[in-house]
């Protein structure tokens, strides 16, 4: 045996501990085989999310001759319950920053890594119960992601399944944030103050507060309404002088929060990216941090946006469209820095980088249209409409969804130490982000003719859009699955990575490429913050 191979061994064992096989995975605490654990769990929960969606623009072309109006309404449900629980919500933070968080910080691992284990069987747990619910009990799910009171009392089908998984995944999303927000304060590599961490720990660290204190909201919301389904209690039911109103309150002072959750680390992604491929060191690097802050902190005060429609006083509804607009100065601050940052750069266009820029351009229409929603006079007359599907979706999928496919690209070569073929990367972004303009913004122009969002029935007028709509979901799954069939090539035939493909100055690029067991020879000492370039 020689040298090299004892080396790989010894560090191999280091990482599974005395385990081996398959053992040596599912009862791995090394931070970057749970990161690579969750990413499959993920991207396999994703295939499915998006095979769902497929299915409803499929029946939307010609409403009743595929499926039924109960099957429909259990699609669009189990879509959105995955699509937000199993993908948005987790994707980055659960995969990227499990792998990658104490690397940037010149930590061997995370605080805890049994919890961070844990975290994981946790997520895997819901998820199953999730899947379990479509074909157990009195039917699949079927009152849309956000489980409405009174109906998700009275409904027969099996709502209190799906409610538990969903439960289990936020434990699992409370212990990644604890373990991140520990590992942040306690495990930084000698020299590494807090403003010298990467922008990306900065948003894992927001988004791991809000994880933390937002969270537990959902949780007992969701108790609570099982309980009502079991005992009657009469919390949520009117006929037992509940009040479903205090359901919408509890549900959206976590899910706003949770929206956060969702972008914040997209934002610390494409913040790594754009130094990088520019060349440059970033522009306004603690404002970034502290918009970040500002985000997550607003985040937790804008819940009522969502219900304007519901009899709020006018107070309250003035009150939180104002909050609503305050987000936007924040969010501001980081796309300028961006541009900034790119502002004479000697750009390199790789894939990272253009996914990147898709990034600021989706989430930008996002942006816009979210302000519409949160003038007042605007929201009577969208809520509730398919804009409000079409605002959703360039939030959710084109600001969180193509900012995980921008860190994919940019630290696949590190996670794996293959490369995937750059041509194929571009052509399917290119074929993606027709599909996925195609596919949504003709949402906005149905929401403003007056479409109603998640009815199974429509006028004859809505025809030609939905037609359009559902073209471009075929255009975007054919984007999706060339982007994955080249990451799977790459896997098995890729070229071997070098240690720093991009050139980046972070500290993940300064070992091999895919890392050692404990990550670094020797704790590494920090003189000064990540981003220096000549």
């Amino acid at each position: 045996m020689s040298q090299e191979d004892s080396v790989s061994r010894e560090s191999f064992y280091k990482a599974t501990g005395r385990y081996r096989g398959v053992l040596s995975w599912i009862l791995a605490t090394d931070h970057k085989r749970i990161g690579l654990m969750y990413l499959t769990a993920i991207l396999t929960f994703f295939s499915i999310g998006v095979t769902l969606g497929v299915l409803m623009r499929i029946n939307l072309i010609s409403p009743g001759r595929f499926i039924s109006e109960r099957v429909y309404n259990s699609l669009f449900t189990i879509h959105g319950v995955i699509q937000i629980f199993l993908f948005i919500i987790p994707g980055i933070p659960a995969s990227l920053g499990n792998f990658f968080l104490p690397i940037l910080i010149g930590a061997k691992d995370v605080a805890f890594p049994r919890i961070n284990l844990m975290s994981f069987w946790l997520y895997l747990a819901g998820g199953t119960l999730l899947i379990l619910s479509i074909f157990v009990g009195g039917g699949a799910p079927d009152t849309g992601w956000t489980f409405y009171a009174p109906y998700s009392i009275r409904t027969t089908a099996n709502i209190s399944l799906a409610l538990f998984g969903v439960i289990l995944l936020g434990f699992s999303s409370i212990f990644t944030g604890l373990n991140f927000i520990t590992t942040i304060h306690r495990l930084r590599a000698p020299g590494m103050k807090i403003f010298h961490m990467p922008l990306f720990c900065w948003s894992l660290y927001a988004t791991a507060w809000t994880q933390v204190l937002a969270t537990p909201v959902l949780a007992l919301t969701l108790l609570l309404l099982i309980l009502e389904r079991f005992f009657a209690i009469g919390f949520f039911e009117p006929k037992l002088g509940g009040d479903p109103i205090l359901y919408e309150h509890m549900f959206w002072i976590y899910s706003h929060p949770a929206v956060y959750i969702m972008i914040l680390p997209a934002m610390g992604v494409v913040t790594e990216i754009f130094p990088v491929f520019a060349k440059r060191t970033i522009f306004g690097y603690k404002a970034i941090a502290f918009s970040s802050l500002g985000i997550a902190f607003f985040g937790y005060l804008v819940w009522g946006h969502h219900m304007f429609t519901s009899g709020m006083s006018d107070t309250s509804r003035i009150i939180f469209s104002f909050i609503t607009f305050l987000v936007a100065v924040p969010t501001g601050v980081k796309v300028f820095n961006w541009v900034a940052t790119l502002y004479k750069g000697s750009i390199k266009l790789d894939s990272p980088l253009i996914y990147s820029l898709t990034f600021i351009f989706l989430f930008s229409i996002a942006g816009l249209t979210g302000l519409m929603i949160g003038t007042l006079s605007l929201n009577l007359y969208l809520h509730g409409t398919y804009f409000i599907v079409g605002h959703f979706h360039y939030t959710m999928f084109g600001g969180a969804g193509f900012g995980f496919f921008a860190g994919l690209h940019y630290w696949f070569p590190k996670m794996f130490g293959r490369m995937y073929h750059e041509r194929t990367a571009k052509i399917s972004w290119f074929i993606m982000f027709i599909g996925f303009n195609v596919l949504y913004f003709s949402m906005f122009i149905l929401g403003l003719q007056g479409m109603p969002r998640r009815y199974f029935q429509y006028l004859p007028r809505f025809y030609t859009n939905h037609v359009i709509s559902t073209v471009g979901s075929w255009i975007l799954a054919a984007g999706l699955i060339l982007m994955f069939g080249n990451f799977i090539r790459a896997l098995f035939k890729g070229e071997k990575a070098p240690m720093n493909p991009w050139g980046g100055t972070t500290l993940e690029w300064q070992i091999p490429s895919p890392p050692p067991a404990e990550n670094f020879e020797a704790t590494p000492v920090i003189e000064h913050g990540p981003y220096k370039y000549d």
